[in-house]
């Protein structure tokens, strides 16, 4: 089982990622760790990666295609992978799907979480650290994990520990530029999404596409997807 996933910062894309990940025994690859992981190893591609970086500027596709087909064909995704995180745009989509097809790489999902903007900048922003336990869930936007409250503060609700937000979480202007890419139909990531789509119709129906409602709990939309997975 091959799945692309999808879904706007504040979504819930990494913990469905990983429950998905979890019960399907597939390899959870995220693009970024590609990245980091062939900078590291000094690979071929990785060297011309860090050149671009080094200079502050985006690594062209036909470097970024190349290394993750590479990851997608090694020894622990020959059971299945969910990839996270690209494509971020049409463009990328496009060329994504030509290179799967070239090196006879299939894609069996696409699942898109689906959240309106607003919302997700509240839940980004709204998160809440515990200092007991980061995994502990608290957030002042979602009734069903808001924190507790005592002597006038806010606690964690699982265990009543000091709460504390992550700068970049209140980074306004940073969850705003992600968004806009996210967010773009016409050559953003929604974009890729839709290229996705157009191709299921054009294949009858094949890759099969899920979209989920990012609006209800973890629970409620992991339940959802399992459903709709099997």
């Amino acid at each position: 089982m091959n799945i692309l996933i999808f879904g706007p910062n504040g979504s819930g894309k990494g913990t469905q990622g990983t429950i998905v990940q979890k019960k399907y025994n597939i390899t959870h690859v995220e693009s970024g760790v590609i990245f980091r992981e062939n900078i590291k190893k000094r690979t071929p591609l990785g060297l011309k990666a860090k050149e671009y970086i080094d200079r502050g500027n985006l690594v062209p596709d036909g470097i970024t295609i190349p290394m993750i087909l590479h990851r997608l064909k090694e020894d622990d995704c020959s059971n299945g992978w969910l990839l996270d995180g690209f494509p971020r745009n049409y463009d990328q989509a496009k060329a994504l799907n030509f290179s799967m097809n070239e090196f006879n790489v299939k894609l069996d999902y696409v699942i898109e979480i689906v959240l309106d903007r607003d919302t997700a900048k509240k839940r980004i922003m709204g998160r809440r650290i515990c200092e007991n336990d980061g995994n502990h869930p608290n957030n002042i936007y979602i009734d069903a994990i808001s924190p507790s409250e005592k002597d006038g503060e806010l606690v964690c609700r699982v265990c009543g520990g000091k709460l504390s937000a992550r700068s970049d979480d209140q980074d306004e202007e940073a969850i705003n530029a992600r968004h806009t890419i996210y967010y773009d139909t016409k050559t953003g990531t929604l974009a890729a999404v839709q290229f996705f789509k157009d191709l299921a119709i054009q294949n009858g129906g094949y890759p099969r596409i899920i979209e989920l409602d990012g609006r209800p709990g973890v629970k409620e939309v992991s339940a959802e997807l399992m459903n709709k997975l099997q």
